[in-house]
C-alpha cells in the first residue's frame, strides 16, 4: 500500500509557503522604503534588509520542504521523515520581532 495520494497537496502548501515569503519581502521593501523616512534614521533601514534576508531563507526552505515531502510520500517503504514545523517557528519568531520593532518605533516617536 502506497502512502502516496495523487491529489496537489505538496504543491499548495509550496505555494503558500511561497506567498508568504513574498508577502514578507514585500513588507520589507516597502519598510526600507519608509522607517528611514518616519522615524530620522538610515539605520532602520537594516531591518528591511534583514526582512528579505529572511523571506530568501523562508523561500529556499519551502523548497526543500517540498522535496522532503514530495520524497517522503513516494517512498513506498516510508523511510523518509515528513518535513518538520521549522518554517513556522520562522514564521512565528519573525511575526514577533516585527511586533518589538514596531512597539519600539512607536515608543521612539512618541517619546518627547
Amino acid at each position: 500500500m502506497a502512502l502516496y495520494d495523487p491529489g496537489l497537496q505538496p504543491e499548495r502548501t509550496e505555494l503558500a509557503w511561497r506567498r508568504t515569503a513574498l508577502a514578507i519581502a514585500v513588507g520589507s521593501l516597502v519598510s526600507m522604503r519608509v522607517l528611514p523616512v518616519m522615524l530620522g534614521s538610515v539605520l532602520w533601514m537594516l531591518l528591511g534588509v534583514a526582512g528579505m534576508i529572511i523571506a530568501a531563507l523562508m523561500w529556499l526552505a519551502a523548497r526543500a520542504r517540498y522535496r522532503s515531502g514530495y520524497r517522503a510520500l513516494h517512498d513506498n517503504e516510508g523511510k523518509v521523515a515528513l518535513p518538520d514545523g521549522s518554517l513556522i517557528a520562522v514564521t512565528a519568531l519573525f511575526s514577533i520581532g516585527v511586533g518589538l520593532v514596531a512597539l519600539a518605533a512607536v515608543i521612539v516617536t512618541v517619546a518627547p
